[in-house]
Order: C-alpha cells, then sequence, then structure tokens
C-alpha cells in the first residue's frame, strides 16, 4: 500500500469502520447515485487497491458536508478522509469535473501567483461605510491609527461580477456587515490586497497554491497589528480556523464568525421601530455549521431583534448541504439536492430563505432560474446581514 494513504487511513481512523451504513444512510449523494457511499469508499481503501481510488471520479462527488462525521459511532473522519485523498490525486493529474469551466479556479489560482499582485477590490466601498484601508492609498480611506479588527470580505466582489445572470449582490453581504460592525461602533481594517482564504483549492487537492493564499493572507494581516478577524462568509471563517493553523501555523489572531460578534453585543443593537412581520427559515451552512459548531447565534440574533424563525425539518446538525461544493461536480444530483432543499424551506411558510454562506446563495439562486424547477422551490433568499443590517437604526 502507498506509505501516504496508509497515514491517511490511520489519520482519519478509517480502520475503525464498522461498516454500518449509517453514513450511507445520510449521505446527499448517496440517496441519488446508487454506485456512491462513503462506506464503500472507506472499503474500497482498507480492502481493494487503494492507489486506484486516487483515480477513481466518485472521490469528487463527496459534497464534503460531514453528515456522515456527524452520524458515525466509530469516528471515522470521512471528509478529512475525502479532502487528504483528493490531495494525493492531485499529486497525479486527477480533479474533479470544474463548474463554469473553471473560472473560479483560474481566479484563485491567479491570486496565488504573486505577493504584489494589484487587486480593484475595493471600488464598491461607499462614504457612508466607515473603514480603515490598509495598506493606504490616496483614492480610498486612510488607516490613521492602529486597530484591532480586521473584516476579511473573501471573494464576494469577484462573485458579484462573475454570476451577474444570477441577479445576485453579494457584495451587499458586504456592505451590510460593515454597517453592522459600525452600529457596535467598530471601524474595521480592510485589506486592499486580501487574497480568497482559499477553501475550494484546498477541497481540489490543490494544496500548493492553497498555502500560497494562505501565506499572502497571514503576511497581510501581520502587517495591521491587529488582534481579531471577523468574517461574514462560513467558508473563510471555517478556513482560517480549523485549515490555517493545520498547514501554516498557528495565527496569533483571534477569528470570530460575525454571527457571534453580533450574538455577544445584543444589548448594543437598536433595531427599528417597526417590527419585521416576514417569516423566515434558517438554512445551517454545512462549514459554520457541522464544522465549526454554530448554530444557535444567528437564531439568537434573528429572535432577538423580533424575527420570527420557522424551523425546516432538518436543521442544525441535520442540516441539508446547498448541494455544490468547491465549484465541482456541479450535476443532476446536485440539483435535485437544491430543488429538495428549496421545497423544504417554501413548506415551512416562510418568506424568506436566510443563510449564512455566500455559496448557499449562489447555489439556490442557480436552482431557482432552472426553467424545470417547480414553482413550490422558488423562495427569496437573504444573506443574514443583510436582514439584520435593514433591522437597524
Amino acid at each position: 500500500m502507498n506509505l501516504r494513504i496508509k497515514e491517511i487511513i490511520n489519520k482519519t481512523k478509517a480502520y475503525n469502520c464498522l461498516d454500518c451504513g449509517k453514513c450511507t444512510s445520510v449521505c446527499p449523494i448517496s440517496l441519488l447515485k446508487e454506485d456512491y457511499s462513503p462506506r464503500l469508499t472507506v472499503q474500497k481503501a482498507l480492502l481493494e487497491n487503494p492507489e486506484s481510488l486516487l483515480k477513481d471520479e466518485l472521490l469528487w462527488w463527496c459534497l464534503s458536508c460531514g453528515m456522515c462525521d456527524e452520524i458515525c459511532e466509530s469516528d471515522v473522519h470521512y471528509t478529512e478522509f475525502i479532502k487528504d485523498l483528493r490531495i494525493e490525486a492531485h499529486k497525479i493529474g486527477q480533479e474533479g469535473i470544474y463548474t463554469h469551466n473553471g473560472t473560479m479556479q483560474s481566479i484563485m489560482k491567479m491570486m496565488s501567483l504573486s505577493p504584489t499582485l494589484k487587486q480593484n477590490r475595493l471600488d464598491w466601498l461607499t462614504k457612508d461605510l466607515k473603514v480603515k484601508v490598509y495598506p493606504p492609498t490616496p483614492s480610498t480611506f486612510e488607516l490613521t491609527d492602529s486597530t484591532d479588527i480586521i473584516y476579511f470580505v473573501g471573494c464576494l466582489p469577484y462573485f458579484d461580477s462573475f454570476f451577474t445572470h444570477l441577479d445576485l449582490n453579494t457584495i451587499n453581504i458586504a456592505k451590510s456587515t460593515i454597517k453592522i460592525l459600525n452600529h457596535l461602533d467598530i471601524e474595521p481594517v480592510l485589506l486592499s490586497n486580501e487574497r480568497c482564504c482559499g477553501h475550494d483549492l484546498l477541497w481540489t487537492g490543490d494544496v500548493e497554491n492553497f498555502k500560497k493564499l494562505a501565506q499572502c493572507n497571514i503576511e497581510e494581516i501581520k502587517k495591521t497589528g491587529a488582534k481579531k478577524i471577523v468574517f461574514s462568509c462560513a467558508e473563510c471563517y471555517q478556513t482560517f480556523k480549523q485549515e490555517y493553523p493545520k498547514y501554516i501555523g498557528t495565527l496569533d489572531i483571534e477569528v470570530i464568525h460575525i454571527s457571534e460578534l453580533i450574538a455577544e453585543n445584543l444589548s448594543k443593537l437598536t433595531t427599528c421601530d417597526s417590527q419585521l412581520t416576514t417569516k423566515v427559515t434558517y438554512q445551517d451552512p454545512c462549514r459554520l455549521g457541522r464544522f465549526c459548531g454554530i448554530y444557535e447565534e444567528p437564531r439568537q440574533i434573528m429572535s432577538a431583534v423580533g424575527i420570527e424563525i420557522k424551523e425546516m425539518m432538518r436543521n442544525r446538525k441535520s442540516s441539508v448541504c446547498c448541494g455544490t461544493s468547491a465549484w465541482i461536480n456541479c450535476g443532476t444530483c446536485s440539483k435535485q439536492i437544491q430543488v429538495a432543499r428549496l421545497k423544504e424551506a417554501k413548506n415551512t411558510g416562510a418568506d424568506l430563505l436566510i443563510t449564512s454562506c455566500p455559496k448557499c446563495q449562489i447555489h439556490f439562486k442557480c436552482a431557482m432560474k432552472d426553467e424545470n424547477t417547480p414553482k413550490e422551490a422558488k423562495i427569496e433568499i437573504q444573506d443574514l446581514t443583510t436582514l439584520i443590517a435593514n433591522q437597524l437604526k
């Protein structure tokens, strides 16, 4: 057996698998694709030719949603198992089927090319948003003194430019986040040389370019002297919190999601006099929920500002993924998962589907644009930050 594969098996406790099939019973892909199963994938690595698994297209079907990890009583870390095998597969030239002709991967790789790469990623800022830009330039807001909080915007500016056909406004997530921070008397630092967090490159096996992006981000963050960094994207948050320490080392900076920060400061929120009559339901993003354990903070915030939450039957730890991960293998299975989840949201009687991950919004809106998607699977979608920002005085 390949020594590296043996290390992965040991590290992820794949030998603990009892062949019970519980993982397969909850896997969104397994329920639709008969030849895919987390259990059988592990079995192939243990009992058959594990090297052949690196060339198996089924390696790329996993959504890495963590449902299997959640239910496994043997503590097999299947999502980590898949991620590490993909890294080995990538080394021998194997890849998943990239969506959008690999455009998103190309953008990420371009950002990893040079530490001195110049980007125009802050032209969406308006004068009503109180921020400090690092490094300061004559045409933007000026960093006048050190601050202890950075807001990591992520790829929101790129999403708005690329997915124009979906009528997105993901940059409004960034604006809403800043409005909330300003409401809490926080004037965050924005990094003009910020790069993609690298989440998608890591989960498609390109660990080399992931490390380059991570190193660029960490070096830029260290220059500011900031002590805390806040995120509105679930994937960016999970990547900084859990993956950067594994691959880059200790960050020496507090990593916090915007929902955690707001929940800590509920007493400081001043809301509008008129209460929102719209009923909402909430989509727990995989990276924020099962990976990082943040379930209650978003709900506490919405309840605190008088918003009625209508829970989907599958929520919190049993919440269903939005159907696509890392811009790969988005096909019939993905669309079926998305439509089923949208129907579940609609059936709650809610008027709005709220999420804390911009990609959930992109994938669900993409599904609703499909002419074959029925009316009972169509619902307005909004990010948590936008919902809360609109409620503030």
